[in-house]
């Protein structure tokens, strides 16, 4: 139906029915020349899309020919062949969208989300596809040599679309790296550097670009966004720091009040927040896994736990000092129930990591390698219940399904750093490298990732000979 309205509103607007003669689509035709035109004087594609980008932009060049012909044909045009044209002009506008994005957009955020953005490219090439599949080449007379050189571009843009370009992999470990520090640390100066060398945010004019575009995403995108719009700008600040320009960002709407609120925590000293809510504890208690939750996170069988009184004391202390009023436990009780599903299905993914049978074995890491890598949080939760020994064990399992979700699992949870302490003292550091090895493709990229994040660690460098 919509379809329909697209096509009325071409006809209604060219004058174009089934008996028109062939030159009333040259306003269509023009249009799409246009947007081939706007394409070409694109510049400064983003470092992480700049391949894929030339590549298509290339491409839509080789269009070029063919919309000259189709605009010197003197055949009849009638309403289904108006309807490609339609096709094709949409699909010609969506990738000057998403290349204008790769040209003016956020560096740090297409950096950020390079699989959404690869989604995207080939939604892109889908619709070309489509698009040049139903083009009545001999209705419009086109010439052999042109259909020829269309037919290249066609198996060029499906070869793309197979085709699966992996990130830097030393980006993107070190953007997990600095978006999953939710405390006050200090972030490695080194990993900084490296950062604004890869995303090329080095000069004044460059950051001064950035601010605009980052600014631009708090117009474009939704409330919901505005934690992972606040990390991105947090990244742009130190960024800024280290090229020596002090400029804070400012955020038109709503989005500034929302974020700034999660900042108080920053004030509270580190070892008095919840290492999974990153609020301040209440009732502190220690479990067996040697690290310190509130005690309503602690509403289930598969952790055993003590009161700290120590932490306990200590954080009141702090809080008399500073004159900050703790939270009531009732507070907490909604927080801890809202979990307590997600806990249980943890502490059920791990159990049957165990089962003899292999499809359960598989869903049940193909669940933790998708929760691990959806927040912070999941990551601490997964290594808390102890999902790390087992997941290691199956680093040897005899499948290569098995292998290549395991240590896709191992190289989420490794983002954090307790998480990549316990992953090679359990000794996975040999299993990875032979995965390095011997594995499937996907699989060695994804051993290569895990070893570089665990070697962000000194001691892990030592005990892995890294």
């Amino acid at each position: 139906m919509e379809k329909q309205k697209v096509m009325e509103r071409e006809n209604n607007k060219w004058g174009v029915s089934s008996s028109s003669n062939g030159g009333e689509d040259n306003d269509l035709v023009r249009d799409m020349e246009e947007v081939i035109e706007t394409v070409g004087s694109y510049t400064g594609y983003r470092r992480t899309q700049r391949k894929e980008c030339l590549n298509l932009a290339r491409r839509l060049k080789l269009l070029v020919p063919l919309l000259e012909e189709i605009k010197e044909s003197v055949k009849l045009v009638s309403s289904e062949d108006l309807n490609c044209l339609v096709n094709l002009k949409e699909a010609l506008h969506g990738a000057m969208k998403l290349l204008k994005k790769c040209s003016c957009g956020s560096k740090i955020c297409l950096a950020l989300e390079f699989d959404a953005v690869m989604g995207r490219f080939h939604a892109v090439y889908d619709k070309l596809n489509q698009a040049m599949d139903a083009i009545p080449y001999d209705e419009f007379g086109i010439s052999v040599e042109v259909k020829e050189q269309v037919e290249l571009m066609h198996m060029q843009l499906k070869r793309a679309k197979r085709r699966t370009d992996t990130q830097d992999i030393e980006l993107a470990m070190d953007i997990m790296v600095v978006f999953s520090r939710k405390d006050d640390r200090t972030v490695d100066s080194a990993i900084l550097e490296r950062l604004a060398n890869k995303l090329e945010l080095l000069t004044i004019p460059d950051l001064k670009a950035e601010t605009v575009a980052v600014r631009q995403l708090s117009i474009e995108k939704d409330v919901q966004n505005a934690e992972s719009i606040w990390q991105i700008a947090n990244l742009l600040g130190k960024l800024k720091q280290i090229a020596g320009v002090h400029e804070a960002i400012e955020f038109d709407g709503p989005i500034s009040s929302k974020s700034l609120h999660r900042s108080r925590s920053l004030l509270i000293p580190h070892e008095f927040l919840c290492p999974i809510t990153l609020e301040i504890m209440v009732d502190p208690v220690t479990v067996a896994t040697g690290q310190d939750l509130p005690k309503d996170w602690t509403n289930f069988g598969s952790l055993f736990f003590s009161t700290n009184f120590a932490i306990r004391n200590l954080i009141l202390q702090w809080c008399e000092e500073n004159n900050f009023e703790l939270p009531k436990n009732d507070a907490c009780v909604g927080c801890a129930g809202s979990n307590a599903e997600l806990i249980e299905q943890i502490t059920c993914l791990v159990q049957n990591l165990f089962c003899t049978e292999l499809d359960v074995k598989r869903e049940a890491i193909a669940k933790i390698r998708m929760l691990s890598k959806e927040n912070p949080d999941n990551r601490i939760l997964i290594g808390n219940i102890g999902a790390i020994p087992p997941l290691i064990h199956l680093l040897s399992y005899q499948d290569s399904a098995v292998q290549e979700q395991t240590v896709t699992a191992l190289l989420n949870l490794s983002i954090d750093e307790e998480n990549k302490r316990i992953i090679a003292r359990e000794g996975a550091i040999p299993a990875i490298i032979e995965i390095l090895r011997n594995g499937t493709e996907e699989a060695r990229e994804n051993s290569a990732a895990a070893l570089f994040s665990l070697s962000m660690l000194d001691e892990n460098k030592v005990l892995g000979g890294l």
